[in-house]
């Protein structure tokens, strides 16, 4: 089984992922991973080198150039991470997948859909069974952000809002066309919440 999260920036992604992660890894054979670099259990130096250059490059990166940045990782992250997991009929959680670059290269890049689909065309023959979308308004999240992080920043935290009100727009677009896939959950309700209506539909989607 194949989860992934997704989400604009400070929507609560991977509080929800970790939390999900210890929820059934109680039960169940699981791993948790991450895009853009994978994680401190799992990352190569291929993975972590391109993700140093996405999230902390403070230049200007042509958007095409960004685009086929995060496709590479992505098809070393399955071809060395969440592929022989699921071979292994592990349960594979993802903080950020494919709609991550289709919402922000394809819509918010303004890069189109079948331009992410080709430079990702590896990638969509492992889609995830079920992705959970966590809404937000961008100027709330990136208030959040702004405290949790402090120092921290991040190459897409310095974007403005009308970028992340792209970014949302592409996301909300992607939840009517992958509406089996995608659930759409509002991240304004209490963390509470939120765990109990991910736990329930992981737990409907597991007793299928």
């Amino acid at each position: 089984m194949f989860i992934s999260f997704e989400g604009c920036e400070g929507a609560g992604k991977t509080t929800l992922a970790n939390y999900l992660f210890h929820k059934i890894s109680q039960n169940f054979s699981v791993i948790l991973t991450k895009e853009p670099g994978g994680n401190e259990n799992n990352s190569n130096k291929f993975n972590i080198l391109i993700k140093e250059m996405l999230l902390t490059f403070q230049d200007k990166i042509d958007n095409y150039t960004e685009a086929l940045l995060f496709a590479a990782d992505r098809i070393e992250h399955l071809k060395k991470i969440i592929i022989p997991a699921l071979k292994k009929k592990k349960i594979v959680i993802c903080d950020r997948y494919i709609d991550s670059s289709l919402a922000y290269q394809g819509y918010a890049r303004q890069l189109g859909e079948k331009f992410i689909h080709n430079i990702n065309f590896f990638a969509f023959k492992y889609l995830p069974d079920i992705t959970f979308y966590l809404d937000l308004e961008p100027k709330i999240g990136l208030k959040r952000l702004k405290k949790e992080r402090k120092s921290k920043i991040e190459y897409f935290d310095l974007k403005n809002i009308n970028f992340h009100k792209k970014v949302r727009y592409g996301y909300l677009k992607l939840c009517q066309k992958y509406s089996k896939r995608i659930h759409k959950v509002d991240a304004n309700r209490s963390l509470p919440e939120i765990e109990k209506i991910i736990e329930s539909k992981i737990n409907s989607f597991l007793k299928k």
